[in-house]
């Protein structure tokens, strides 16, 4: 398995990222995920759509969860754009969150049983299983139009710069 050469940290201490980090400007690679409902979720589900997927560490940590009720605030000001959460956290807990959190617009998959997107993304963390936080714009022709990799896991994303761009495409 390639190791991905970005630095990434939790905590300060740098983590892992394993297969090959998706560029800005290339095509958007297919992945099977699991939805809350155990149903398989591709990305081709949506072709055609600008989509919006928001990468994290797990639900069940403050900032994912925040990043997760932000995304879910802001669906509702962005029209047909289709925001996709995704952590490898069991489909239970995505489900037991959305529940709890009122999430009713942001699709919300885990990436737990095959790490398919992870890999194919280069954002699986090696040491933990987990997702590194990340932002990833992809236009309606299946082109990846934004990347950010949150340097520190525990940080927040750019909200601000991902909204933006986001409206530039509609």
């Amino acid at each position: 398995m390639k190791r991905n050469t970005n630095v990434v940290t939790l905590g300060g201490k740098p983590v892992t990222l394993m297969g090959k980090l998706i560029k800005n400007g290339s095509h958007a690679k297919n992945f099977i995920a699991t939805g809350i409902d155990m149903q398989p979720v591709k990305l081709s589900d949506y072709q055609g759509k600008i989509r919006i997927i928001s990468s994290m560490g797990s639900v069940d940590t403050d900032v994912c969860a925040e990043q997760t009720r932000r995304f879910n605030l802001e669906a509702a000001k962005l029209g047909d754009v289709r925001i996709i959460a995704i952590s490898c956290d069991l489909p239970f807990a995505l489900k037991r969150f959305c529940a709890a959190e009122g999430i009713d617009k942001v699709i919300t998959v885990s990436d737990h049983k095959e790490t398919d997107f992870g890999i194919k993304y280069g954002l699986l963390v090696e040491e933990f299983r987990t997702l590194a936080r990340s932002v990833i714009i992809i236009d309606q022709y299946d082109m990846v139009r934004y990347v950010e990799v949150v340097p520190e896991i525990d940080d927040q994303p750019d909200y601000d710069a991902a909204l933006e761009y986001v409206k530039k495409l509609l």
